[in-house]
């Protein structure tokens, strides 16, 4: 039985070679994904730039009372005359969701929409851009965390061109995005969202932008 035979040098150089440059390339992307991530949590919202402009609609994503709670107090503050709310549960209806906003207006219910069709972001922008031509909205308010708005503005903006969006920041006690470090959970969603993030940029390279109305 013939040994077997020691591989060539030039063959241990070349897959050396090869491991260098795959080492070097995870090296430079982990690095790349880390200083757009520095960048991302450094250039998150930390006020709303536009607390009173008027708008057809406010729209809350849900995700937090903060959200609600919010957007209701720009409906009763006369900033939109309508409410959309988006993502909501199944079994979830207007009764509960004014309990939770802590509101008891009579008249709100004439004033709001729940939609129940959004699973995740990309499904809320949908939602809601049904609704926005179904009710002849040029423009909204949109209620989100200010550490899921730039993704929110990305896929709301890609299905709704020409329609103006003001975003309204809330900003939940428990998300610490200014001392993240210090805070492993919020560490780890804002890391979450930035990679998320990304992959919406990445996903819209490569569909074809929706025509604005006419």
């Amino acid at each position: 039985m013939t040994p077997p035979q020691p591989a060539r040098p030039s063959t241990l150089l070349l897959a050396l070679k090869a491991g260098a440059f795959l080492a070097g390339a995870g090296l430079g992307l982990a690095l790349a994904w880390f200083c757009g991530f520095l960048y991302f949590v450094a250039t998150l919202p930390d006020r709303v730039m536009d607390p009173a402009s008027h708008t057809d609609a406010i729209v809350v994503l849900t995700g937090g009372s903060e959200r609600l709670t919010t957007g209701m107090a720009l409906l009763d503050g006369g900033l939109a005359g309508r409410l959309f709310i988006s993502g909501v549960h199944r079994g979830v209806e207007l009764p509960d969701i004014l309990k939770l906003a802590h509101t008891g207006r009579p008249d709100a219910a004439s004033s709001i929409v729940l939609g129940y069709a959004a699973d995740d972001t990309v499904g809320n922008a949908a939602e809601t851009a049904a609704w926005v031509g179904s009710e002849k909205v040029t423009s909204l308010r949109l209620v989100t965390g200010a550490y899921h708005m730039p993704r929110s503005l990305t896929e709301f903006r890609q299905v709704l061109p020409g329609i103006t969006i003001v975003p309204h920041p809330v900003f939940p006690d428990a998300v610490k995005s200014r001392e993240w470090w210090r805070w492993p959970g919020t560490a780890a969603l804002l890391a979450t969202e930035y990679s998320k993030y990304l992959a919406a940029i990445t996903r819209h390279w490569f569909l074809p932008k929706k025509a604005s109305p006419p």
